[in-house]
């Protein structure tokens, strides 16, 4: 009996994760009970291991074993401009895509009052100290094109300000072999507005 107890609250648990609802936990779940030895032990000791020694950067945010991670410890970075991200996801997004060679910094989240997120559960202000301290020219808001990331990019850009930093954010519109029939009007007037000579 308390075998099963402890497989539902497994369950319960495994539903919590995003992409993952009741049946979808039921069946991961006893996938790795089938495979015992070969996943849910190594799988065990991983998430424990990972658990207690990952922890956030104290200069940028992004996920490390160490106080300060590899990409702020590289020398090869470039200094002087900060890509700002809502969180860790993104900062890998960025970095999947290699398109960007500076260094991070993680929000945290984006402004949202129905989630009671407000600008004192950012990290703007160890922004503004990098800015200061690691002689900062410029500053990418890759924040999301919700109305919460936008939200966010002008309170952040209005906070930066004083700093006298260059503000910049990330182009938006039409998608690279995006057809205009599909896109939204968001999307459409953004494109629109963005434009530039051909």
């Amino acid at each position: 009996m308390d075998a099963t107890r402890d497989i539902e609250e497994l369950i319960a648990l495994m539903a919590r994760l995003p992409g993952l609802g009741p049946r979808s936990a039921r069946r991961a779940v006893l996938h790795l009970l089938k495979k015992r030895d070969g996943q849910l032990l190594p799988l065990a000791q991983l998430l424990d291991r990972v658990g207690r020694s990952v922890r956030a950067c104290l200069n940028c945010g992004n996920l490390s074993t160490g106080n300060i991670c590899a990409l702020c410890d590289s020398p090869k970075r470039a200094t002087g401009v900060i890509c700002v991200v809502e969180d860790v996801a993104d900062l890998w997004a960025m970095e999947r895509a290699q398109v960007f060679d500076g260094r991070y910094h993680v929000l945290g989240g984006t402004l949202s009052p129905l989630d009671d997120i407000g600008p004192d559960d950012l990290h703007i202000p160890k922004l503004r100290d990098r800015i200061a301290a690691e002689d900062v020219a410029e500053v990418i808001l890759a924040l999301n094109a919700t109305v919460e990331g936008q939200t966010t990019a002008h309170y952040v850009a209005s906070e930066l300000a004083p700093t006298g930093v260059r503000v910049s954010s990330l182009a938006q519109g039409v998608p690279i072999g995006g057809e205009l029939d599909y896109l939204d009007d968001g999307t459409l007037r953004a494109a629109l507005t963005a434009r530039k000579s051909f």
